[in-house]
């Protein structure tokens, strides 16, 4: 069985608020679209209790993306709540 390839984008090395562009057909993916218009939400992995990684699908294309980083957003949430 072969091994799904995805495109990896690291949230922390990201500018701006996280938009990216799917890199086969160019269709912008959004955290602020809830619609699932543009990308389907394939897997959520959750390690001690926070987002480890997110699997999202292009609609355009079926392309893969695998989004990670959201350990550090956690720590400054977290960071943030506290103060």
């Amino acid at each position: 069985m072969q091994k799904a390839k995805y495109h990896t984008f690291d949230l922390t090395k990201l500018d701006g608020n996280g938009d990216i562009q799917c890199p086969k057909c160019g269709s912008s993916i959004s955290p602020d679209d809830e619609t699932e218009n543009t990308y389907t939400i394939l897997e959520t992995v959750v390690k001690e209790g926070n987002l480890d990684k997110m699997i999202l699908k292009c609609n355009k294309c079926q392309t893969g993306i695998c989004l990670t980083g959201f350990q550090l957003l956690s720590k400054l949430s977290s960071r943030t709540h506290a103060n």
